[in-house]
């Protein structure tokens, strides 16, 4: 068996970045999953982006399957959104005062979500902070209830695991985090309903919301079962708790709408808040949260809720993620659709002829491959997708690389195109398809025989 920490992926140009990031930079990168740690070598150093292509710090070209864990929807350096950008520079980068920009912004994000009323934020990381603290002002409760496996942020309260039981208070779930900002802090499983109404059967008046992704693709992609979603809208609304859906991944990405765009419009429900980001910031740091006008009005300085950000609202960020929005049409998204179904079909058929078990599920235009059959056919929770082989993927996502094609660099990351992402792209992900399948195989074919020679 080769372990990961053995793949030779160094690169000169890259390998000499990285050395001299790691001595002012921890661990080299400015975001962990940035680092190669769970797949092995030397990460990629990028000069520049254009289109579906990476452009490495050697010169080395990828079609690029994460395009910026998701903000990427029209492809990198688009030229309609580099105009306004450069536009809104020539105006000023930031003024501390209210903009035009913004308020088309949210006109925009208003028009095609259920929302309301929306406060714009740097982060997505500051809008689940912000919106926990605004429900936990609307209601007067404290308990948060969220669900393993879905991520909204670095925050301290959300940054925990589940405990013993399903109706279990939360401990930290990394150094750093004291146990007082997790001890108001509920964990389920996914995709359990039985779960949900045992938590709110116990906790229901003190709870002040649930928080969910609206489609979790941060173990992987892991749609909700039918009616999941609509179950804890109802489930929040009955006890008086709200229902906090983050769509900071699904937002625009999904759907045109969204996730709810898939779900919540034909069911005829809707989230009390909404946490935006990614595509929104057509690739700069922005991010919003949204809802009811009543539970909205609770924020200073309308309200007693205090939030404020120096650089919330920053007008060339909101001019870049105007633009993106306007031209996110609905062509746009049949692209996605079509270009997606192309790969998933083609991963399916390599993996399946490799002999590699896997699973690929969707969430609307996203996607991500699983190397494991799960439990019963499907990935349904955390632990399911647990089950992944990560030694696999990371010779699966090397052979990848070594073809032009940069995959995330973990098992548990979704799979993102653009509308960028045209026939030659396309076609290098599917001729790199079967050899990377084959690496899988045998990295699989190691282990066996590794496992089998190793004394019991």
């Amino acid at each position: 068996m080769t372990d990961i920490d053995d793949i030779d992926t160094d690169t000169s140009a890259s390998r000499g970045l990285y050395d001299r990031a790691r001595e002012v930079i921890p661990g080299g990168v400015s975001s962990p999953v940035r680092a190669f740690n769970a797949v092995g070598g030397t990460p990629r150093f990028i000069r520049s982006a254009a289109g579906a292509w990476l452009t490495d710090a050697d010169g080395n070209e990828y079609v690029d399957l994460i395009c910026s864990w998701g903000p990427m929807l029209l492809g990198h350096a688009h030229p309609e959104v580099q105009a306004a950008v450069a536009e809104a520079v020539a105006r000023g980068t930031s003024y501390g005062a209210p903009t035009i920009p913004e308020v088309e912004l949210a006109e925009e994000i208003v028009a095609r979500t259920p929302v309301d009323r929306v406060r714009f934020v740097s982060s997505g990381t500051e809008a689940s902070m912000s919106a926990i603290r605004l429900a936990r002002g609307v209601t007067g409760r404290d308990v948060v209830v969220k669900f393993a496996g879905c991520y909204h942020g670095h925050v301290d309260a959300l940054l925990a695991s589940a405990g013993s039981g399903l109706a279990t208070f939360a401990v930290p779930g990394t150094p750093g985090v004291p146990a007082s900002a997790t001890e108001l802090t509920l964990v389920l499983p996914y995709n359990d309903r039985a779960a949900v109404e045992a938590v709110f059967a116990e906790h229901g008046d003190r709870i002040a919301c649930l928080v969910t992704e609206a489609a979790p693709g941060n173990m992987g992609v892991v749609p909700p079962e039918p009616g999941f979603n609509q179950f804890l809208a109802e489930t929040c609304s009955r006890h008086g708790a709200l229902f906090v859906s983050d769509e900071v991944m699904t937002g625009f990405r999904a759907s045109k709408h969204g996730h709810w765009g898939l779900d919540g419009r034909s069911e005829g429900w809707a989230p009390d808040l909404t946490i935006f980001g990614k595509v929104m910031g057509g690739g700069f740091p922005a991010a919003a949260f949204g809802g009811r006008a009543d539970v909205m009005s609770h924020l200073a300085p309308e309200g007693p809720v205090y939030q404020a950000g120096t650089l919330s609202g920053n007008p060339v960020a909101t001019t870049a993620g105007l633009a993106t929005l306007r031209l996110a049409t609905d062509e746009v998204y049949d692209h996605l659709t079509s270009a997606g179904d192309t790969i998933k079909a083609a991963a399916t058929e390599a993996l399946t002829a490799a002999g590699v078990p896997h699973l690929v599920q969707s969430a609307g235009t996203m996607f991500s491959v699983f190397f494991t059959e799960g439990r019963d056919g499907a990935v349904r929770d955390f632990a399911d997708a647990s089950l992944t082989d990560a030694t696999a993927y990371a010779a699966f996502f090397h052979a990848m690389l070594e073809a032009g094609v940069y995959l995330p660099p973990s098992a548990y990351e979704a799979w993102f195109l653009s509308s960028a992402h045209d026939e030659r792209a396309v076609q290098t992900i599917l001729d790199a398809l079967p050899a990377a399948a084959a690496a899988a195989a045998q990295s699989q074919s190691r282990l066996q025989s590794s496992t089998k020679e190793t004394p019991q």
